[in-house]
């Protein structure tokens, strides 16, 4: 199995709490085992820390900062997760990283972004 194959914990980066438990639901539904939300980046950065996630996905928008900024910060400490940004604001991301999966959120979009970051195919 690889390590890939036994990524199971997600850190969703989300300022916006029924969005943030539909990406939980869709995540579960592909076999997703345990998420932390955070809906800033110091609350990201500090939740990363205590439990290092196997995958981010991350709102362009938050409190206090953006996804962008949260994701760095994690990645200076921890290194390299793979990131599926989500977000309405897709504009603002493009051309500077991908995945991004577009609000109103596809399951199907999702579970193809998750693929595109080197996840297994749900």
């Amino acid at each position: 199995m690889t390590e890939h194959a036994k990524a199971r914990h997600v850190l969703i980066i989300e300022d916006e709490i029924l969005v943030a438990f539909e990406v939980e639901a869709l995540l579960a539904e592909m076999g997703f085992t345990s998420f932390d939300i955070a809906d800033s980046p110091a609350d990201a950065l500090a939740m990363a820390t205590a439990n290092p996630p196997d995958l981010i996905t991350a709102d362009y928008r938050i409190v206090g900062g953006t996804g962008l900024e949260a994701v760095e910060a994690i990645q200076r400490l921890l290194g390299r997760i793979p990131v599926v940004y989500v977000t309405g604001n897709a504009e603002q991301l493009r051309g500077q990283v991908k995945p991004i999966v577009d609000k109103p959120i596809s399951r199907r979009h999702l579970a193809a972004a998750c693929v595109d970051v080197g996840l297994p195919r749900p």
